[in-house]
């Protein structure tokens, strides 16, 4: 039964349960967040961009070119980050060391 503490916590809704839980959040939070920056930061800046730059061609190139590969690298961090995120808690759940 000790192996399944865990999982017995969660289910019985208890504070330690409850703690495991937040903590998943948190994690998951945290990656949300941390990718809703950069992109907030680098869409921000595009209008400062597109001022210096003054040339149409060169705005559609950022924005047709330069701007969906890092919309592309963002959501692939940040599903593999809450993937790991899952399979840690998974693992803790289960009573499994970390590698």
């Amino acid at each position: 039964m000790p192996r399944y503490r865990a999982q017995a916590e969660i289910r019985e809704h208890t504070a330690l349960g409850d703690a495991y839980v937040r903590s998943l959040m948190r994690g998951q939070l945290r990656a949300a967040l941390t990718v809703f920056g950069v992109l907030a930061l680098t869409v921000g800046t595009l209008p400062l961009a597109f001022a210096a730059l003054r040339d149409a061609t060169a705005v559609w190139v950022v924005l047709g070119f330069a701007a969906y590969p890092l919309l592309t690298l963002g959501g692939w961090w940040y599903v593999r980050r809450a993937e790991r995120n899952e399979r840690d808690f998974a693992r803790l759940v289960k009573g499994r060391p970390a590698p």
